[in-house]
């Protein structure tokens, strides 16, 4: 009978031994997990922030000559002086087109 107990210590011992270690396997890969996602959210905050500290949106009027004017707070904000070559990317909201009459 004494043998009977110890068959069953030892399967018991090595089903613990077996749920420990799964537990152990589980955590380290939520650790490593998490790692990855973290510095995944990292480089995206960081191209996201890239993006949006040098450039500037706003709404501005076509004038005659086809001129546009930047506001100067974002002329400010960016450091933009006379002179300075700036790229701009034209996005058409609303057309306002003169009554014109044909004869």
């Amino acid at each position: 009978m004494n043998e009977t107990n110890n068959t069953k210590e030892d399967a018991t011992s090595a089903f613990k031994n077996a749920i420990e270690k799964g537990t152990e396997a589980q955590r380290d890969f939520m650790k490593q997990y998490s790692s990855i996602q973290q510095d995944a959210l990292q480089n995206f905050f960081s191209i996201l922030q890239g993006l949006t500290y040098y450039n500037a949106m706003f709404k501005t009027t076509v004038q005659s000559g086809g001129r546009i004017s930047i506001p100067e707070a974002e002329r400010q904000a960016l450091k933009i002086e006379e002179g300075d070559l700036v790229q701009v990317i034209v996005i058409p909201i609303d057309r306002k087109r003169r009554n014109t009459q044909i004869k």
